[in-house]
């Protein structure tokens, strides 16, 4: 009698656990309008108040060039052109700060669908994807833009010099910032689809080959048209990719635990 009660409460703890989250399809649509919304807010308000620094930032982002071509100034040539380009730069604050905004308003319509011990296997990686972020803009800034800089300057001649627009600058710089940022979310994504059984270690292994073309070719389309930025974007991402491998690894294997010791407890309480 004591074995049918537990085996009844077990049945219904995920029925528990979900309770509320089965809503029409029109409900899910409206969560997730309301979750745009916010994410858009939040971008807009940011934006207002990086315009207020939008000189301390672009400053920040010449650091970069000073530092690789020294005896080379910016100029624009339009007179609109360094308006814009300030625009732009706040949208680029705003995108990099508002990041973290925008990956919780994803928990939150993520997580009404989720059992609990699955929420709270989540939040974790709700802290990782603004890391993995800063990680990507970091390696960017300091090696990566860097080093491409220096491959541009590197092709001028005694009749050929090198006179960059500021919103050309701007624009690569930020474009590389932000894909790199992107890009190494591959980790915490194959983990989490790793967390609900859609990814496994012997997928990722056999994938190595096609993996490798696609980071090349995905590096060749998001980044320009030199070996350094291409480079800088592939190795990379091959190695968040091996560092996925050993993640999803570990997933894997807390999960056969939790499985075996629940296997014990089940045997246990059926013995006596």
């Amino acid at each position: 009698m004591a074995d049918a009660k537990q085996i009844e409460d077990k049945s219904k703890e995920p029925v528990d656990e979900l309770a509320g989250s089965e809503a029409p399809l029109l409900e899910h649509l409206v969560e997730l309008r309301k979750r745009l919304i916010y994410s858009a807010v939040s971008i807009v308000v940011l934006m207002g108040f990086c315009f207020i620094f939008a000189s301390t930032i672009y400053e920040w982002l010449l650091i970069p060039y000073k530092n690789s071509v020294p005896n080379s100034d910016l100029i624009f040539t339009a007179p609109q052109e360094l308006f814009f380009t300030y625009l732009n730069v706040a949208l680029f604050g705003a995108i990099f700060l508002g990041f973290p905004v925008v990956a919780s308003q994803i928990y939150m319509f993520v997580a009404p669908g989720l059992y609990k011990h699955e929420r709270k296997a989540f939040i974790p990686y709700l802290v990782a994807t603004p890391i993995f972020f800063v990680a990507g803009a970091a390696l960017v800034y300091f090696i990566v833009l860097p080093m491409a800089l220096h491959f541009f300057a590197g092709m001028q001649t005694e009749d050929i010099v090198m006179m960059t627009s500021v919103s050309e600058y701007l624009g690569l710089a930020m474009l590389l910032i932000l894909a790199f940022g992107i890009c190494f979310q591959l980790p915490v994504i194959l983990t989490l689809l790793a967390q609900i059984d859609l990814v496994h270690v012997d997928m990722l292994k056999k994938g190595r080959r096609y993996a490798i073309v696609g980071i090349l070719i995905f590096a060749a389309f998001i980044t320009p048209p030199d070996p350094i930025s291409q480079i800088g974007l592939a190795v990379p991402m091959y190695l968040l990719y091996e560092l996925s491998i050993i993640s999803v690894r570990m997933v894997e294997k807390r999960r056969a635990a939790a499985l075996a010791a629940q296997e014990a407890e089940l045997s246990g309480s059926s013995s006596d």
